[in-house]
Parts: C-alpha cells; sequence; structure tokens
C-alpha cells in the first residue's frame, strides 16, 4: 500500500505541475503538455473504453523528403511506454485502456503459453482471445502473412510490459496487474536465463511458430529492464524468488561496466559469454544510471555518451553519428534530471520541442534513415536494422517522462539529489 501511495502522490505532482504556471517559466513543462496531449489525443481516437493498442508509427508527414517503409503493427515496447506515460501525464483512463491490452495478451498467447507477449500486436480495440500478434492479408501471396520478428518474443520487450502493468498496479490497487506481471517475468525466468557466467537472460525468441529460433545473446539493455521489474516484484512480494532473479540481472548488468573506458558493453556475442564489443547503444549506457541504488560510478557512462554519441542537438543510437535519434536524446534528458543536471536535461528538451510532427507523434530520427549498427535477425548478413523518419509514439512517450521528470524503472519522479 505504500508504494500505491507514494506513486498516487507521485501522479498528482504530475498533473499539478502541468497545469502550474506558464510555458513560458520552463522548457519542461511546455514540453511535457505537447506530449501528454498527443498520447491521450491517440487513445481517445478511438472512442470507448475497451482494451487498444496503439500504433507505432504514422505515415510520414515529412513531404520534404522520402520517408522510408511503411512500419504497421502496435508494438508492444511502444505500448507499454505509453502506458507508463500517460500515467505520468495524470491520464489514468487512457493509460487503463493500453494497460489492459497488455494485461489480455498477457494472460494466454496463441501457442497456449501462458505469460508469453508478442513483440506487435494489431493497433486498435481488443476484439479477439487469445489477443493476435501483427499479421496481414498478402494478396501477392494469396495467404495471411506475418513479420519473424513482430510474432517473436524479445526479453526487454516483456520486461517493458510488465513495468507497465506494476505501474498501473500501484496506480489501481487492482491485484490483476501485478499478477499480470508476474506472469510475464516467470516467462522470462523459466525461458531466457541463462547460468553460463556472466549469468543473466538471454535475447528470447526470434521467428515463427513452427521454426522459433533462441536469441542467445545476451543484452545489457534486457538485464537493466528485468532488474527493474525483478526489484520492484521483490519489493511487493518479499521472499528470495524475486530477489535472486533480481541479482542475477543486476549483476549481469555490472559485468558489462568497463571500468577502463567508462561505458557498457551493449551485451555479450551469441555465444552468451564474450562480451559484445563491435555494437554501440545508447540505451545501454542511459538506463543503468535510472536504476534504483545505481553504483555513482555508473553514472560515467553520460561522459562516454557525450563523447561517443553526440550529435548536433542531440545523440545518436550508435557511435558512427550518422543522425539524431530522437527516442535516445529523450532518454538521455530523463537521464541528465535523474543526475541532477537540470540544464543539460531542458537544453534536449528545447530541441525536442522542435520535433513534432504536424498530428502530434516526435519523430524517430533526424535523417530519412538513420543507421544502428545491429540486425533485424539471427540470419541478417549487414546491419540492416534502421530508424526511419516517421512520427513514433516511443519516442513521443520518452519525451512525455523526460520532461515531467518520471522514472519508469522506479514508478516514481526521478531523485535529482545526486
Amino acid at each position: 500500500m505504500i508504494l500505491g501511495v507514494r506513486l498516487i502522490a507521485s501522479v498528482l505532482f504530475s498533473a499539478l505541475w502541468l497545469s502550474a504556471g506558464s510555458a513560458a517559466e520552463s522548457p519542461a513543462r511546455q514540453v511535457a503538455a505537447r506530449a501528454c496531449d498527443s498520447l491521450l489525443a491517440r487513445v481517445n481516437a478511438t472512442p470507448g473504453t475497451e482494451p487498444l493498442f496503439l500504433q507505432s508509427y504514422d505515415s510520414s508527414a515529412d513531404v520534404s523528403s522520402e520517408s522510408g517503409p511503411t512500419l504497421p503493427g502496435a508494438y508492444t515496447y511502444d505500448n507499454a511506454l505509453a502506458v507508463i506515460a500517460l500515467v505520468a501525464c495524470g491520464h489514468r483512463d487512457a493509460a487503463l485502456r493500453v494497460a489492459d491490452a497488455l494485461l489480455a495478451a498477457s494472460e494466454r498467447d496463441r501457442s497456449g503459453a501462458t505469460g508469453r507477449i508478442r513483440n506487435a500486436y494489431r493497433p486498435g480495440p481488443i476484439t479477439e482471445r487469445p489477443v493476435l500478434p501483427m499479421g496481414w492479408w498478402s494478396d501477392q501471396e494469396g495467404r495471411w502473412a506475418e513479420d519473424p520478428y513482430q510474432v517473436g518474443t524479445a526479453t526487454g520487450n516483456v520486461a517493458w510490459a510488465a513495468l507497465a502493468l506494476l505501474t498501473m498496479a500501484e496506480q489501481t490497487q487492482d491485484d490483476r496487474y501485478r499478477a499480470a506481471a508476474a506472469r510475464l517475468a516467470r516467462w522470462a525466468v523459466n525461458t531466457t536465463l541463462d547460468p553460463r557466467r556472466p549469468a543473466g537472460f538471454d535475447g528470447g525468441i526470434y521467428g515463427y511458430d513452427d521454426t522459433p529460433e533462441r536469441l542467445t545473446w545476451k543484452s545489457t539493455e534486457h538485464n537493466t529492464d528485468l532488474a527493474a521489474v525483478f526489484e520492484w516484484l521483490a519489493r511487493l512480494e518479499p521472499g528470495g524468488y524475486w530477489q535472486r532473479n533480481a541479482e542475477t540481472a543486476r549483476a549481469f548488468v555490472a559485468a558489462q561496466w568497463d571500468q577502463a573506458s567508462g561505458h557498457f558493453w551493449v551485451g555479450t556475442t551469441p555465444d552468451g559469454v564474450t562480451p559484445n564489443r563491435g555494437n554501440a547503444g545508447l540505451d545501454a549506457q542511459l538506463w543503468p544510471p535510472l536504476l534504483s541504488d545505481a553504483p555513482e560510478a555508473w553514472s560515467a557512462s553520460m561522459r562516454y555518451v557525450e563523447q561517443h554519441h553526440a550529435v548536433s542537438g542531440g545523440f545518436d543510437f550508435n557511435d558512427d553519428r550518422d543522425g539524431i535519434w530522437w527516442e535516445g536524446t529523450a532518454q538521455a534528458a530523463l537521464t541528465y534530471r535523474a543526475l541532477g543536471q537540470t540544464q543539460e536535461a531542458d537544453r534536449l528538451l528545447s530541441k525536442l520541442n522542435g520535433q513534432f510532427s504536424p498530428d502530434g507523434f516526435i519523430w524517430a530520427s533526424s535523417k530519412v534513415r538513420l543507421t544502428t549498427g545491429l540486425g533485424l535477425s539471427p540470419a541478417s548478413t549487414f546491419d540492416d536494422f534502421y530508424y526511419y523518419r516517421l512520427p513514433h509514439l516511443a519516442p513521443t512517450a520518452w519525451t512525455a517522462l523526460a520532461a515531467i521528470g518520471w522514472n519508469p524503472f522506479t514508478g516514481a519522479r526521478v531523485d535529482a539529489r545526486r
């Protein structure tokens, strides 16, 4: 109950903060209002109160350039972020609709598994059980088609869905959301735990139901997400199980910290053991300092980010610095706030304030196609995962979180006393 009171007090503070004063007083307040209004409008665009998944990407309204491919689907990670941001914005009823879609998806997967959640679902109201993952009719092939990533289950996406449900559990005091988060967390433990040193949780499952592939690499980002989930559950359900798994995930993150360079490796190669020194990932640097009781030394990762990911006006996903990844730039603004560097956070928020598309979402990237250095699938022979200049739900939600100063890993406003 104490945690619920804390969260409700934080939400009330956020709502009062958003409504107080003029926009000119704070770039954060102005950006928060715009991002929160955009998220609320997307939920309200579908009348009713039934569970709802939000489309992740809009078709580009940027007539000045080609915008890349259409990316249909309601991605689980994006929708989880929307739940948390809507709670932070004070829009509880809107958050409930998306949270209830995640709740329904967690109850029973079409494979029969309990606690498995897919990477992407069909946008719009939930009308079927089990909730069906993203797919479409292909006239060219004369059959129902699916994407192997969208129907897969990435460990980090499971964790983010659990974080959204835990946020809603504390907001509503409805135990269904806690129980759903625990289902997801148990699936992650049972399916992805790799005890080989450094012990941690691997990448999840890729591919179609009849030909699934285990993603055997371990990710710093995914283990950070799970550490937050397990620690939250350990607060709600004291005992050894959640605490042991929290310690495993956090120990993996700590093992990726390279003291000499002051940054985190992104994880391991597919052997699950060897550090992956060939790729760089912005979120792997920004998220560990947001964990509760994160070591002070980890804040040095921000200096590494400034040296290796900075692009004029923001930050790139990787260290080739070929453009700005606006989602990661919003994440950096939140981490700056958590570390007490408000001036740096406001500088980034001022830049983000100029990145709202005509329909309200923030652009995914500053250029038509932004590289990440990552592959789309285990079979990729080159780095074929890109962000495109499309209006995107995730950076809009992160911008709201950064402007309000809400930590999605703890369910409360950030502590800027460091």
